[in-house]
């Protein structure tokens, strides 16, 4: 499986950017199957857990510091997982990946996850 990443850039804070996040490759089909996350790394910091949804998409969590602003969302037909983010502030400021987990369910330990994007690269800055 392979997980393409895009929609991220540079925004002004209290913006809003949609990130989008691609399945493909020849086990694509069993992506609908297992639940999907994302993270982000910001400089000199360790990756961590935004959001993560279900694999019927029912279900999702978030980390306190996005809760309110962020919503994951999935198109099971489209293999495609989607992360709408408003009210964007400067401590937003990463390179956010999409992950595909092991599970049905998602949990934050990155272990979790067999399938990782490449990133997309969000900057929050007036």
């Amino acid at each position: 499986v392979q997980l393409q990443a895009s929609g991220g850039g540079l925004v002004q804070p209290g913006g809003s950017l949609r990130l989008s996040c691609q399945a493909s490759g020849r086990a694509v089909r069993a992506v609908s199957n297992n639940a999907m996350a994302w993270f982000r790394q910001s400089p000199g910091k360790e990756r961590e857990p935004v959001a993560g949804i279900n694999w019927r998409g029912g279900d999702t969590g978030y980390a306190d510091s996005v809760k309110g602003r962020f919503t994951i969302s999935r198109d099971n037909a489209r293999n495609t997982l989607y992360l709408q983010m408003n009210n964007l502030k400067p401590e937003d400021t990463a390179l956010y990946f999409c992950a595909v987990a092991r599970k049905s369910f998602y949990s934050e330990r990155q272990v979790e996850y067999a399938y990782w994007g490449q990133g997309t690269l969000v900057t929050v800055s007036s």
